[in-house]
């Protein structure tokens, strides 16, 4: 009975000797730095607007108009959720990447939002968010590091 070997599938590499690609394995723990990063940057931002009114600008007629301080407490608890979350993949916790990928899609929308306050954390962080969903949700990122 001839013995054939598996195909190698988009997280393996024969060229590593079957092995899991490194280049995936990377793209999660690189996922993990980048949701810490955006929960540290949640926490200043939300530091920031708890503690002074003026630190962010006062928009006018807008839809989702909140005061400063209700949007400091909002980036202040998603940015310790995220950095948790973000702690959690890099220890390689299987719940983490699924709260990861949910996580960093809310903070993206968040960070969509709060847009007129201060837009260049706001892009930022929008970025930070698509890489991660990006990096979580490929097919080659399946590798379990």
């Amino acid at each position: 009975m001839a013995h054939t070997a598996p195909t190698p599938g988009p997280a393996r590499s024969t060229a590593f000797g079957g092995g899991i690609n490194p280049w995936a394995a990377g793209g999660i723990t690189f996922a993990g730095v980048l949701l810490l990063v955006d929960g540290v940057l949640g926490v200043v931002k939300g530091i920031s607007g708890i503690a002074s009114d003026g630190v962010y600008a006062h928009v006018r007629n807008y839809t989702f108009k909140f005061d400063v301080s209700a949007w400091g407490w909002i980036h202040l608890v998603l940015g310790i959720v995220l950095g948790g979350v973000g702690w959690g993949i890099l220890k390689g916790a299987t719940w983490a990447r699924t709260t990861g990928v949910v996580l960093a899609a809310i903070s993206l929308i968040v960070n969509f939002i709060w847009l007129p306050y201060q837009p260049v954390w706001a892009i930022i962080s929008i970025a930070i968010d698509a890489f991660v969903i990006w990096a979580l949700c490929t097919e080659s990122s399946k590798a379990v590091i």
